[in-house]
């Protein structure tokens, strides 16, 4: 961060509790189910003075909340994690554009929806892992997945999950329609078992030998590099992972975000709280507390998530990938992906 933003960072701030002085508190509806974010909280509260609320849940049931509550809506800030629980939340009229000189600046365009309703703050790379033991050519780009070569190999999520519906998304503003369906028809084929479990399942099955192949977010494999992560920790010497795509679009990212709540009774502190998200002590705590990549560029990372490597990511805008979202889900239909 440049001497000049540092203190724009911190001028906001001040004024923004200066604003707030007769409404020293903020309400989060959040979806990030994270122990580990209960830093980003005590930081911002002990930065500002300004207490904050949280109500935790599944996403689309604090949207609706949200849509019921209405003008009566406590919520000033909508949280959660990838662009398609975002653009549902757009969808839903939840969230209201949110204008920062500092946001704009730190935060990547490709990363912001297009009327800056919601902000990326941290990321996740979907990639490919496989087992060193069982696959000596890796698959090196997402299409290859697709490849007769890895017929019965291949351990993924089902088409519910959102990472997955993303990905697809990105594959469809990326290559069109037909092959992005071509490519699902093709995955499906080469399905190891149907799709089961979460990130760290799919892991966990690449390292039992049941997967050759497997897809999952970097945070929860560098998790398994920091903790002890069961099924997964004690057989990562047998687990590689590629970055996709390294010489076309770059690795897939999805983000975890948040925006302003359409009604938002406080909102000089909701967009304090935004600001703040985009500061370098919170970027750092995204990597160190949640494994996660910052979305500003040049925060230091941790050191396991540092040392997966350098890689060309994709940085396709978001908000493009979120239009897609709904023919994403058709094709995974079509294509019958459970």
């Amino acid at each position: 961060m440049t001497r000049a933003l540092s203190a724009l960072l911190a001028t906001s701030l001040l004024a923004g509790t200066a604003a707030m002085a007769t409404a020293q508190e903020l309400n989060i509806y959040s979806s990030r189910h994270y122990d580990t974010d209960e830093r980003l909280y005590s930081e911002f509260e002990e930065q500002t003075g300004i207490t904050i609320n949280r109500i935790e849940g599944n996403a689309d049931e604090l949207m609706a909340r949200m849509q019921a509550e209405g003008r009566n809506s406590p919520a000033d800030i909508f949280l959660t994690v990838d662009v398609s629980r975002l653009n549902r939340a757009v969808e839903a009229g939840v969230l209201q554009p949110v204008d920062s000189a500092i946001l704009e600046a730190r935060i990547p365009q490709h990363l912001q929806e297009a009327e800056n309703r919601w902000f990326g703050f941290s990321q996740r790379s979907r990639i490919i892992f496989y087992n060193t033991e069982l696959v000596d050519t890796p698959p090196m780009t997402y299409a290859d997945l697709a490849d007769p070569a890895y017929e019965g190999m291949v351990c993924i999520r089902s088409s519910t999950n959102t990472y997955n519906q993303t990905l697809l998304a990105s594959i469809i503003a990326h290559e069109g329609e037909a092959e992005a369906r071509d490519w699902a028809a093709g995955v499906v084929r080469n399905f190891a078992r149907s799709p089961q479990g979460g990130d760290t399942d799919q892991l966990a099955g690449l390292a039992s030998g049941e997967c050759g192949v497997a897809v999952s977010n970097t945070y929860y494999f560098v998790r398994a590099l920091r903790e002890e992560v069961d099924g997964v920790t004690e057989h990562l010497d047998v687990i590689g992972h590629v970055f996709p795509d390294q010489d076309g679009n770059g690795a897939h990212m999805n983000v975890s975000g948040a925006g302003m709540a359409a009604y938002a009774p406080h909102p000089d502190a909701a967009v304090a709280f935004l600001e703040y998200l985009a500061s370098d002590s919170a970027q750092v705590y995204f990597s160190s507390g949640n494994n996660e990549y910052p979305a500003v560029e040049g925060v230091p990372m941790v050191e396991e998530l540092a040392g997966l490597g350098d890689f060309v990511a994709d940085d396709i805008d978001l908000t493009d990938v979120a239009n897609n979202l709904a023919t994403a889900q058709r094709i995974f239909n079509q294509v019958g992906w459970p």
